[in-house]
């Protein structure tokens, strides 16, 4: 999709190209070594239409793409804001998103490339960092904290996206060589799962003169199922331990219909760019290295495009038949994983929200749901804006409600979000005492307190207190407290509705996660003015640490 107000969307077939939180980490955990229930422990493969690990246990991706690789700045957005980047992506994890897609064009690979758009007071780290090499330390960050990543080539240049996975500029050879590159770059490093290999092909030209992309047509110029064979057996000759994720097109023949010429057989039934795989089980892409494959359309709302089936009568009724047509027959039918890459919307028609609603319901509940990855954190998505808000440090509720009971944490992410587990009962930690529990204060001394400054800058800081409970009983509702110098004032906290008062500043826990267990630690992260200072007398439930 893209954007611009950053970038715009998948669209359909029908329609023109329009120009894709909130805790920081408890602990940090590679997710080679993370304990099974985030996203699993070393590389993942796929079993029927599961994904699983390493281990054989079963993952579930529910993660989120944050762009602006792929577009003028080479960079993720967002870099110019007052949150500086580790604090986004510790939002992101401690909202419940476990993966991360990272969109990118071959213009932000090419040597001597340059990031823009960066606060360079906010982010003093990145200054001087080639794309590359910022894509490099949030691919760490995100390891750390139990993430994991997949490449999304989204555009062959900044300039916009294409049908097809070359352009007259950009060869087939240059697409399979820098994803070759980038295999190279991450071998050995489990955080990054895959390469989504091009984004959203579709049709282009009016059939019977089609010049776009095709799914089994058998034309090499345009066949987007070869294609994405040719490119997906070059990556895992360098990394077999790849997952490859494969869009659809728009339209299997690779062309709009001509519903002027009064000739039905040139007319077919075409969906999102990127999101009809109808032919994938009579066409399936075959790769050398088996259980790799992974089908990922993409799925939008009447805010992208007003498709048909949203002004059908019985709507929304109508919808899982017509998801079960162009990708879910795949993860039914114990074909192939569905990971669906994109979807989103703004929720300004009340249409939207039913549709994100039953579609979030459509992928089903719990670890072996369909994986998916919402378009997008970023609030300067125009057709879909984000779950983040202008400020890209505040949360929209409205959208992150009804995808929380679909998110599973990943392990080091925080103290876990509102998810809801199959039986619905929350998970991620700490929530191992029941909401209503009585309120139970550790005795003193039985918590320890840790500081990591994350970030400084001129005339601000970032931090995370990590705050264990030692005690043997879990603190329900817990609260920790601290003080700071004179002139340092609070300017925003996650993972804890956090406040200030004179020089004492109070996290409380969220009502989603009331409960910090024994032996169980809360992370409450946070950015500041002033002069950057270690938090001060700090205490849990009122006793000090």
């Amino acid at each position: 999709m893209h954007r611009p107000t950053a970038l715009g969307g998948a669209l359909t077939a029908l329609a023109t190209a329009a120009a894709g939180v909130l805790v920081a980490a408890a602990v940090s955990t590679s997710p080679a070594a993370a304990a099974v229930g985030g996203t699993g422990t070393g590389y993942l493969r796929t079993n029927g239409n599961k994904i699983v690990d390493s281990t054989g246990a079963t993952v579930r991706l529910t993660g989120i793409n944050w762009f602006g690789m792929e577009t003028d700045n080479k960079t993720f957005h967002g870099l110019w804001s007052n949150n500086p980047w580790r604090g986004q992506l510790d939002k992101m994890a401690g909202l419940g998103y476990n993966t991360l897609r990272i969109p990118y064009s071959n213009d932000a690979l090419k040597p001597g490339a340059t990031a823009s758009g960066i606060n360079d007071f906010v982010n003093p780290d990145l200054v001087g960092l080639s794309p590359l090499q910022i894509l490099d330390k949030v691919i760490d960050y995100a390891g750390s904290k139990g993430m994991r990543v997949i490449l999304d080539r989204h555009r062959p240049t900044s300039a916009g996206q294409s049908p097809l996975w070359y352009t007259s500029t950009v060869s087939e050879a240059t697409w399979i060589n820098d994803w070759k590159m980038l295999a190279q770059r991450y071998a050995g490093n489990p955080t990054v799962i895959g390469a989504d290999l091009h984004n959203e092909p579709h049709a282009e030209g009016t059939n019977p003169a089609a010049t776009g992309a095709c799914w089994g047509c058998g034309d090499t110029a345009r066949d987007w199922r070869l294609a994405a064979e040719r490119a997906g057996n070059a990556i895992l000759g360098v990394q077999p331990n790849w997952l490859i994720f494969v869009e659809g097109v728009s339209c299997p023949s690779g062309g709009l219909s001509n519903v002027w010429d009064n000739d039905p057989s040139n007319d077919e039934d075409c969906g999102w760019w990127g999101g009809n795989l109808s032919k994938a089980k009579d066409f399936p892409v075959r790769l050398n290295v088996a259980n790799r494959l992974v089908y990922s359309p993409h799925e939008y709302a009447t805010s992208v495009y007003e498709q048909s089936w949203f002004k059908a009568p019985d709507y929304p009724a109508n919808m899982p038949a017509i998801w079960d047509k162009y990708w879910g027959y795949l993860h039914k039918q114990n074909i192939a994983p569905i990971m669906m890459g994109e979807f989103g919307t703004t929720l300004q028609d009340p249409r939207d929200k039913v549709w994100l609603e039953n579609l979030m319901a459509y992928t089903g509940t719990g670890v072996n749901g369909m994986s998916f990855t919402y378009w997008s954190w970023n609030p300067n998505s125009g057709d879909t804006g984000g779950i983040a808000l202008d400020d890209w440090t505040t949360i929209n509720t409205a959208k992150q409600a009804i995808l929380q009971p679909y998110l599973i944490p990943p392990v080091g992410g925080g103290t876990g979000s509102p998810t809801a587990s199959p039986t619905g009962s929350p998970t991620g930690s700490p929530t191992a005492t029941p909401t209503g529990s009585p309120t139970t204060p550790p005795p003193a001394g039985a918590c320890t307190a840790t500081y990591k400054q994350v970030n400084a800058w001129q005339g601000g800081f970032q931090g995370e207190l990590t705050v264990k409970n030692t005690g043997t009983a879990a603190v329900n509702p817990w609260s920790v407290t601290w003080s700071w110098p004179s002139g340092v004032t609070l300017a925003s906290g996650w993972n804890a509705t956090v406040t200030q008062s004179g020089t004492t500043v109070t996290a409380a826990a969220p009502t989603w996660s009331p409960s910090l267990a024994a032996g169980a630690s809360v992370t409450i992260g946070f950015t500041a003015n002033g002069a950057a200072s270690a938090p001060g007398s700090v205490k849990l439930g009122g006793v000090a640490c």
